[in-house]
């Protein structure tokens, strides 16, 4: 999985989950962020890039 905002691979833990968070898009589509791009930016500003 690639992060929505910055294209980089995401980690994943040995159960095969993303270490990331799912953003809701307009759509209601989830889309996932990585921790580096979380923690940079608000949320209003990772929905704006969505």
């Amino acid at each position: 999985m690639n992060c929505v905002v910055c294209k980089t691979k995401i980690q994943e833990t040995f159960l095969r989950k993303p270490i990331g968070t799912y953003v809701k898009d307009e759509k209601g589509k989830k889309k996932i962020v990585c921790n580096s791009c979380q923690s940079k930016l608000t949320i209003e500003e990772i929905k704006k890039k969505l």
